[in-house]
């Protein structure tokens, strides 16, 4: 009896062969290729990004099952592989600025030091990061790519490894701060290995009581699987809940943030965040979507915890980079309050997914941007995080201080800022489903979250620079588009968000 081959529509494949292959290729000129290799190297990792890009929008509009039914070809999955890809292309932009020759580097010394003193040339050495981060990303990238496209719990665990063990690396690979950062990656690699256990039990506990980790089987069987299904459902969630930096499963946040190069920081807050929300809404829409009333008190209690914590203990935070991670880890609270914005079972999710993608949009590239300012902060140790060295930062650097605070504006969710209509686009799709109390939850924990993005404003434009501050950097080409390309998308989602959100409405469609 013939074997009948699987379908495999390599068209719907090519987002993912772009970036596996620029993966695969950069490894080989990682361990083959000529000892100067940054520049190859930062060219196949933006050729792959892109070509992923491309692919996505060139597909925009199919709908099918693939790769024997592992794979799913979507509106919402190809919107959230084009916001990864495009988000990974900047993040390469970022670290190729990183790379850049120290005696060719774009930094200049602000701060009233003697010319040529051992300080200076300090400041003017901006450290490497190794060429292999280039692949190890292109892999993450493609990991992250395969996680939101899944129709498969097996497939959707591997995915989850191949995006998390380039991250558990790449975050170790700060120079000046080695033991910081190894101690982050350390980290970061024991309790993300937690997180896979408790997927990989849930994974098995689902079998158990379906039968199949196929979506659309585990759908169908909802209802007759008993405790068994729901304790599955509970552990996927909270493997899933961890990549997306939710508390209570957030503990990691800080110290990876902090610990990780600013440039690897920035990629995982932006692309990580989307691939772990992405994962989220198949599982739950598409696998439990017709009983949402089993997962939807444990998201609702989940999202006012990490709305809460993310507010409260960013107030504490005196270090730039823990409190982007606090703000983080509010921010998936809010995005879990879209979540719960499902109102349409079958192929249309509703409102709530569609508000929940642009936000995921809006919040990587602000985020990205954000992340790409503290580049260019330097004092005599490496980055300036600490909040007393940018008090001041607007008589340095009108400029640098006038786009951080268009950033942190937005993460505040302030109007004519792309925060702002995400906000308003999940709260309205939580409101419309009957989740008003969460709504008016989130509406405070966001007013106490934007005392620590004000309280940085303050102090660039209202506190007098120390003697010895920081410098700050001008930025060469690559850290330029980046900045370029995020601070006109956060203000263009903010202003005339109207096509986006159109886009991300048509795009709201599950298959499976």
């Amino acid at each position: 009896m013939p074997i009948e081959a699987p379908d495999l529509s390599l068209a719907a494949l090519t987002p993912l062969l772009f970036v596996f292959a620029a993966a695969c290729v950069g490894v080989l000129v990682e361990a083959f290729g000529p000892r100067d290799r940054h520049a190859v190297q930062v060219a196949i990792a933006l050729l792959g990004t892109v070509g992923a890009l491309v692919s996505t929008l060139l597909l925009a509009g199919a709908h099918e099952i693939t790769a024997g039914g592992a794979l799913a070809v979507d509106g919402a999955g190809l919107f959230l592989q084009a916001t990864i890809a495009g988000l990974g292309a900047l993040s390469i932009l970022l670290f190729a600025e990183r790379n850049l020759d120290p005696a060719r580097s774009a930094f200049v010394v602000s701060a009233a030091v003697p010319a040529g003193s051992v300080r200076d040339r300090e400041l003017l050495t901006v450290p490497r990061v190794q060429t292999e981060v280039y692949p190890l990303a292109a892999f993450a990238i493609g990991g992250m790519m395969l996680f939101v496209a899944a129709n498969d719990l097996l497939v959707m665990f591997v995915a989850l490894e191949v995006l998390s063990l380039p991250l558990y690396l790449i975050s170790g690979l700060a120079r000046r701060r080695r033991l910081l950062s190894q101690e982050a990656a350390v980290k970061y690699f024991l309790l993300g290995a937690f997180a896979s256990a408790f997927f990989l039990y849930g994974l098995a506990l689902v079998y158990g009581a379906t039968g199949s980790v196929r979506l659309a089987d585990v759908r169908d069987a909802v209802g007759t699987g008993g405790v068994l299904l729901v304790l599955g459902l509970a552990l996927l969630v909270v493997g899933l809940l961890f990549k997306a930096s939710v508390a209570p499963f957030h503990t990691w946040t800080p110290d990876v943030y902090q610990g990780a190069p600013t440039p690897v920081t920035a990629f995982m807050a932006a692309c990580t965040k989307v691939a772990a929300f992405g994962a989220i809404l198949r599982l739950l829409y598409v696998a439990f979507g017709t009983d949402e009333w089993t997962w939807r008190p444990l998201v609702y209690g989940v999202a006012i915890v990490s709305m809460v914590v993310g507010a409260v203990l960013g107030l504490t935070q005196t270090d730039l980079k823990r409190m982007l991670a606090y703000s983080s880890v509010a921010h998936a609270g809010f995005l879990l309050t879209g979540v719960l914005g499902f109102s349409v079972a079958g192929e249309a999710a509703g409102s709530g997914l569609s508000a929940t993608m642009f936000y995921l949009l809006a919040y990587g590239l602000t985020t990205l941007g954000a992340f790409a300012v503290l580049t260019l902060v330097r004092s005599g140790d490496g980055e300036a995080t600490h909040l007393s060295q940018w008090a001041g930062l607007a008589q340095r650097s009108p400029l640098t201080a006038a786009v951080m605070s268009l950033f942190l504006l937005a993460l505040a969710g302030i109007p004519l800022t792309s925060g702002f209509t995400g906000k308003f686009a999940v709260f309205r799709a939580a409101i419309e489903d009957g989740a008003w109390p969460l709504a008016v939850v989130a509406l405070l924990a966001s007013a106490v979250a934007a005392f620590f993005y004000l309280r940085v404003i303050v102090l660039m434009y209202f506190s007098e620079p120390a003697v010895d501050g920081p410098t700050v950097g001008v930025p060469g080409l690559p850290t330029t588009i980046v900045l370029a390309v995020t601070a006109a998308a956060t203000l263009v989602l903010g202003i005339v968000p109207g096509s986006v959100l159109g886009l991300a409405d048509q795009a709201a469609i599950f298959v499976g």
